[in-house]
C-alpha cells in the first residue's frame, strides 16, 4: 500500500511540475507569431481544468483506500 500511495504522489507531482512551465509569448509584439483570434472573449479554462484533475485524484486515492483497508478486515 505504502508503495502504491509513494508512485501515486511521485507521478502527481512530477505531472504538476510539467503544469507549471511558463507559456510562450502570445503576441507578435513579444517575439511570438500567434496573435488573439476571434477577439478576447475566451473563458479561462486552466484553472477549472486543474482543480478538476486535483479533485479527481483525490476522489480516486481515497477510493484505493477505502477498498484496501476493507479488504485487510475481513
Amino acid at each position: 500500500m505504502k508503495k502504491i500511495v509513494i508512485v501515486i504522489t511521485l507521478l502527481t507531482i512530477g505531472s504538476l511540475t510539467l503544469l507549471a512551465q511558463p507559456h510562450p509569448p502570445s503576441t507578435a509584439n513579444n517575439g511570438g507569431s500567434n496573435g488573439v483570434v476571434g477577439g478576447s472573449s475566451g473563458a479561462p479554462v486552466g484553472n477549472g481544468t486543474l482543480i478538476l484533475l486535483v479533485l479527481a485524484s483525490a476522489y480516486a486515492g481515497r477510493k484505493i483506500y477505502v477498498v484496501n483497508v476493507d479488504g485487510k478486515q475481513e
